[in-house]
């Protein structure tokens, strides 16, 4: 790609357009430049989604808004609640645990942040808690979304590599957890002066009632993982199994989707997969294009050249893709730089299941990182507190979740211990 092929991107995606609508146009252009036919262009598009993995992208996605359009969301809030909510900042620990227990149903960041947050920035106001304080906790739990299975990034990534996407699924386990922990220990540092009195601890009773209402979305990521492991379903089988427990959920467990719900549902599920799937095919077009170009062969041996250490590698792209993901979208991002980045990593002899959750995690940290993280415009658009509060209360959140990275980047069994214990690779 020419220079003011690369300068034409970037004044695009400055001027506002759309990061898919940017590629494809300036792929255009290179095509136009090249003398290649018009027909061409069409043609890498669709190559980039003929794929049957990739269908349970929006499956998954489907799920995820049929079990939300349920009511699960306020199950999940008193399962939570009757667990933690009665320590030092019980609301906040019960938001984190809650986006634990969600990311297990949605796989989505978003999906997570708007979810959660209707419901608990209101409340922890209510109840004490500073508005922008609950709104930065809110965005910085719904990272844990994408990473704790079922996860869309993941089943990207192990279209891009092919990888096991059950594999991937397994490694985001213990990270998702550490992604939990270390901001329940934020919550209790930085909000314990600002939370309300402790509650009474809940009784054995209300545990129970807690957990028979909870089993409903508890159940749908064990069926998940269990079916895929087991070998009975393939992921994207796996997918199309979660959509018919969560409708049958929803209309005839809980009878709270009704058929006017259900087309709303299918509409915003339809539009959200629309998004996600133009932005796989536009990033396999300019894939197609680098790679006539033989950028990812220049860049591993210029890589290579400079940075042979695994450490120092991993190192570098976090820092790469840390600042990438502030800027563009994270799927995108994906998209683009692992075909050319997940090959130097595997001449560098580094685990391709480690590597995996390097870049994802990276990734999904950039949905809470300013200026372009996706989860603060969302959750500031619900809490209406503006971008400059939310990004203050949000550093020592952003601030933990980085350490976490540094060490799912450092020791490479937090990520590769469980999947590895289970025969993959």
């Amino acid at each position: 790609m020419t220079g003011p092929a690369v300068a034409l991107l970037v004044g695009l995606l400055l001027i506002g357009l759309p990061i898919s609508f940017s590629i494809v146009l300036v792929c255009g252009v290179v095509a136009f430049e090249r003398g290649l036919p018009d027909m061409l262009i069409a043609q890498r598009l669709f190559n980039g989604l003929d794929s049957f993995p990739i269908m349970a992208v929006p499956l998954f996605i489907l799920a995820g808004e049929l079990m939300n359009e349920s009511g699960i969301t306020q199950r999940i809030i008193r399962l939570s609640s009757a667990f933690v909510g009665h320590v030092r900042t019980g609301l906040g620990q019960v938001a984190i645990l809650s986006s634990v227990i969600f990311a297990g149903i949605s796989g989505s960041a978003v999906a997570d942040a708007s979810a959660l947050g209707r419901v608990f920035i209101p409340e922890m106001e209510r109840e004490g808690y500073p508005r922008d304080g609950a709104a930065a906790l809110i965005a910085a739990a719904a990272v844990i979304g994408p990473i704790i299975p079922p996860s869309i990034p993941m089943i990207i990534y192990a279209l891009i590599v092919g990888e096991s996407v059950a594999a991937l699924f397994l490694a985001g386990v213990v990270p998702g957890l550490l992604l939990g922990l270390a901001l329940a220990v934020i919550v209790r540092v930085r909000l314990r002066d600002e939370a309300p009195p402790t509650r009474v601890r809940a009784g054995r009773r209300e545990l129970a009632v807690a957990l028979r209402q909870g089993i409903v979305p508890l159940l749908m990521p064990v069926i998940i993982l269990a079916t895929i492991l087991g070998g009975v379903v393939t992921p994207t089988e796996a997918a199309a199994v979660a959509v018919l427990y969560a409708l049958v959920v929803g209309m005839f467990v809980l009878r709270t989707v009704s058929i006017g719900a259900l087309v709303r549902v299918l509409a915003s599920s339809m539009l959200l997969s629309a998004v996600i799937l133009f932005i796989i095919a536009a990033a396999n077009l300019l894939n197609w294009i680098l790679t006539t170009d033989q950028v990812p062969q220049r860049f591993a041996a210029f890589v290579l050249g400079e940075a042979n250490d695994p450490i120092l590698f991993l190192l570098l792209v976090t820092a790469l893709l840390l600042i990438v993901g502030c800027l563009i979208e994270g799927m995108a991002a994906m998209i683009v730089l692992v075909p050319i980045l997940a090959p130097i990593a595997s001449q560098l002899g580094i685990d391709p299941i480690h590597f995996a959750m390097v870049v994802v995690l990276n990734l999904m940290i950039g949905l809470i990182t300013p200026p372009m993280g996706l989860c603060l415009f969302v959750v500031d658009g619900i809490a209406k507190v503006g971008l400059p509060r939310l990004v203050r209360r949000i550093v020592p959140f952003l601030i933990a979740e980085i350490l976490v990275l540094l060490l799912v980047v450092l020791v490479p069994q937090i990520s590769t211990a469980l999947p590895r214990g289970l025969g993959y690779g």
